[in-house]
């Protein structure tokens, strides 16, 4: 499209100013159409400016238009005009993506013979008309200066600024103006800016799916370290500073890493057809194949490094440039009195060091943190910058190894390790890292890379808040914490191969273990407990821990008490170092019961049954003053509960409480709880409609329910849900049951699909109850169907486990052998399967 040619003609014929803005939008809008081939043509930051001098040539044509409108023949020079046109912000560093807004200003001079608000009307309305998404100022030249005291990011954006057409007279002099912007109040703006980038750090931290624009180690970073440079230099590029302030090698690094990113969010622009700056998953396989990616792991790799080294630079070098400015004479002799070694000092827990301080040997460093009061600390970019040169010589020399196992025997070296990633040294000292540095874990279950995960399972396993966890912690040894420490920090470190990575994690573990000199007993540990990392949240989310053949099966597997009781503080670290609401209340109850039943199987040399199990469970109900207060009648009726699964499941002050309130049921009662997650206990002598409560609950997640018959044909219903609800909400879930007391309702459930081959059942399960489990994808309404189908089979279930993993889910129903249950398998297979 000719678009100046066309606009001409217009001209020529005195057209509208509809028909002018119709051309200039369908150019706008072909021209975003061919965006994608221009940019396979141009990526990076070449792209990012050619799309800005087409910005910048629709703006000036626009301008110059508006002027031919308005003077007709007597049109004066432009210059001659005192309005001039300056692109700030991205668009102002030649920086803006394809979707963000275009930040422009008009300055303007006062000046009769002109109608300036006329002539800037005019543009504004042509530039909507036509569908540039700007973001505008209007200000005359006398104002910049007042203006910019308003707002550090008006300010911000006023130091960004860059000429696109208009008077040079009037851009001469807002030149002035913004000289005299940059040069006040230096230290208040350079402050405000380093506290908001802390805040906004905060919360984008780093993550497999990382804001490219905002995140740690995002675009925002880069832009940051330029607006301090550019404060305290007046320099027009970063490459500017080379020789200065960084060396050209490190520059390079950071703007390779940078040019990255450039590429990503443009194609995420292009790609969405939108202002998307989040690398989400569901983008990366366009992202990946657009880029020439062999495919979005390695993308995701790659987009992390680049976030790591831009961190990296950004806080080396801005905290290098703004000394100046936070420096106070009394800070001096403060800091005189911190010092611990040549150019290293300690101050309100926070280590400094010189940037004047030569490079350092890694074992230096290594003996100055072993010098230190164990706890957690802080650290200045000075004291990240001599960890980020360090020097480290491969393969380490054995008293590098002798200092690392010290520094492993810490109770505090959570801080220290984020320091080694943040100074990109993790891999370097712990060699095991080399394969999983910045490596994501698709899996829909992490939230952190492999190398963030393990630093967040440590800082965990430091600050354990479960007091079950804090006991067995407690009755380790300080070897065996070490040993537990090593387990949690190494346990992921065999991904990013084709072989199972606990095998590989377990040898690479016993390798290093070596190499510290570990006697064999604990490199056996060592080995053991990673290759069986993930053993214990299985078995307690998946399977029926109160079974002696799980039970049996599990402690195969660990070997002994020990071995136990550190896999189940590893387990806890691995769970806590996913996300912060992963480890739940649920989630401890399950790890615990576990922990408890298998420390019974360890410490007991003759076999446990589950006929010994529960008369050890009933001597200790027995012994209980809450039971002996009880009636005759109720003790009696208590122990001659048929299910040893209701004892199994409960604490004997549970089975006591539960027996209390169910004699006092007459036809039904229920109690709910909204906190810590939703859980609803119902004791009925009526029936109930479970399958239309649970339909009506089908929104929340069920983490695990329980049926019980208890005694004088009163039923125990257990729920547990995921979610946690807000305590208005509770008269809500109280109306649903009582209406689930009415067998007429029904709940329509609508497309549940049950694949023949996802349905197992198991009629030895046990003696006394058959196991069905369903292995399936996720749908909403699924539980209430199936629990439909028991009821139409008139199957009495016991209890029920369900876990969901992914997209999807796998739900364990123990079942009472009753009414030829198990010779009517086929019959129930057909019934609940959907084809």
């Amino acid at each position: 499209m000719d678009l100046k040619l066309q606009i001409e003609d217009l001209l020529e014929r005195d057209g509208s100013d509809f028909e002018i803005s119709k051309l200039f939008k369908q150019y706008i809008k072909e021209y975003k159409e061919g965006l994608k081939e221009i940019f396979l043509e141009n990526q990076g930051k070449d792209f990012l400016v050619k799309h800005t001098k087409e910005l910048d040539s629709v703006i000036s044509f626009m301008y110059r238009v508006v002027l031919r409108k308005l003077f007709r023949d007597y049109q004066p020079m432009k210059g001659s005009i005192p309005i001039t046109f300056i692109a700030l912000g991205s668009y102002g560093r030649e920086q803006l993506c394809v979707h963000s807004d275009i930040d422009l200003m008009i300055v303007y001079e006062k000046v009769e013979g002109y109608n300036i608000e006329l002539i800037i009307e005019k543009f504004l309305y042509l530039a909507w008309d036509s569908g540039l998404k700007l973001g505008h100022r209007v200000h005359s030249v006398d104002e910049l200066f007042d203006v910019s005291k308003e707002d550090v990011t008006i300010k911000t954006a006023l130091l960004e600024a860059r000429f696109i057409i208009g008077s040079n007279f009037v851009w001469h002099k807002t030149q002035r103006e913004l000289n005299r912007v940059r040069h006040y109040n230096q230290k208040e703006y350079i402050l405000k800016k380093i506290t908001e980038a802390q805040q906004r750090r905060k919360k984008y931290p780093i993550s497999m799916q990382p804001n490219i624009k905002e995140g740690v180690g995002g675009l925002r970073d880069a832009n940051l370290l330029y607006w301090v440079a550019y404060t305290v230099y007046g320099i027009s590029s970063l490459k500017d500073l080379c020789g200065e302030v960084y060396s050209d090698e490190e520059y390079r690094e950071f703007r390779i890493a940078l040019e990255l990113l450039f590429r990503v969010r443009s194609a995420l622009h292009i790609i969405t057809n939108k202002q998307e700056d989040r690398l989400l998953l569901e983008y990366m396989p366009q992202i990946a194949k657009l880029l020439g990616f062999k495919n979005e792991q390695k993308l995701a790799t790659k987009v992390l490094e680049a976030g790591w080294r831009i961190s990296n630079f950004t806080l080396i070098f801005v905290k290098k440039i703004v000394r100046e400015f936070i420096y106070e004479p009394k800070n001096i002799r403060e800091f005189k009195k911190c010092r611990l070694a040549k150019g290293i000092y300690l101050k309100d827990n926070r280590l400094f060091a010189s940037y004047s301080l030569k490079q350092q040997n890694i074992n230096t460093l290594l003996e100055l943190i072993l010098s230190l009061e164990d706890k957690d600390y802080k650290f200045d970019a000075g004291f990240l910058r001599i960890f980020t040169y360090a020097k480290i010589k491969h393969p380490l020399p054995k008293k590098t190894y002798t200092l690392l196992y010290k520094f492993l025997q810490r109770e505090k070296i959570y801080t220290f390790l984020k320091l080694f990633y943040d100074a990109g040294i993790l891999s370097e000292v712990f060699t095991n890292f080399k394969k999983v540095m910045h490596l994501p874990q698709f899996d829909g279950y992490h939230t952190y890379p492999v190398d963030i995960h393990s630093i967040e399972c440590v800082k965990a396993y430091e600050n354990i808040d479960d007091e079950n966890l804090k006991r067995v912690y407690d009755s380790l040894e300080k070897h065996y914490r070490t040993l537990t420490k090593m387990v949690v920090l190494f346990h992921d470190t065999g991904k990013g191969r084709k072989q199972d990575h606990s095998e590989v994690g377990a040898k690479l573990i016993a390798s290093f273990a070596k190499k510290i000199n570990l006697d064999e007993e604990s490199i056996k540990r060592l080995s053991l407990l990673v290759k069986h990392h993930i053993l214990m949240s299985g078995v307690a989310f998946k399977d029926d821990i109160y079974h002696e053949k799980t039970l049996y099966k599990f402690m195969s597997k660990v070997e002994d008490e020990l071995n136990l009781k550190m896999l189940y503080l590893h387990t806890y670290a691995d769970i806590n170092g996913v996300g912060k609401t992963i480890y739940t209340s649920f989630n401890s109850k399950l790890l615990y019961e576990l922990y408890q039943n298998a420390l019974e199987v360890a410490q007991n040399k003759d076999r446990i049954t589950d006929a010994s199990r529960r008369l050890s469970i009933e001597r200790r109900v027995k012994n209980l003053d809450e039971f002996k207060a009880l009636s005759r009648l109720l003790q009696k009726k208590i122990l001659k509960i048929e299910s040893n699964l209701f004892f199994f499941r409960h604490t004997p002050k549970d089975i006591v409480n539960i027996a209390k309130i169910a004699k006092e049921t007459n036809e039904y009662r229920y109690f709910i709880k909204t906190s810590p997650s939703l859980s609803i206990e119902i004791f009925r002598r009526v029936p109930l409609n479970i399958g239309y409560l649970l339909g009506m609950l089908s929104q929340f997640d069920v983490a695990a329910m329980e049926i019980f018959t208890l005694f004088d044909d009163i039923k125990y219903f257990k729920i547990d849900f995921q979610e946690t609800l807000d305590e208005e909400m509770k008269s809500e879930i109280e109306y649903i049951v009582e209406e689930s007391f009415d067998m007429s309702k029904t709940m329509p459930i609508k497309n549940i699909e049950i694949k023949n081959d996802e349905v197992e059942f198991d009629c030895e399960h046990s003696l006394v109850h058959a196991s069905l489990t369903i292995k399936t994808k996720n749908q909403r309404g699924l539980l209430a169907y199936i629990m439909q189908k028991f009821e139409e089979l008139g199957i009495n279930i016991a209890t029920a486990k369900i876990h969901s993993s992914k997209n999807k889910v796998r739900d364990t129903f123990l079942m009472t052998k009753q009414d030829n249950l198990c010779h009517n398998i086929e019959k129930i297979l057909k019934t609940i399967a959907t084809g």
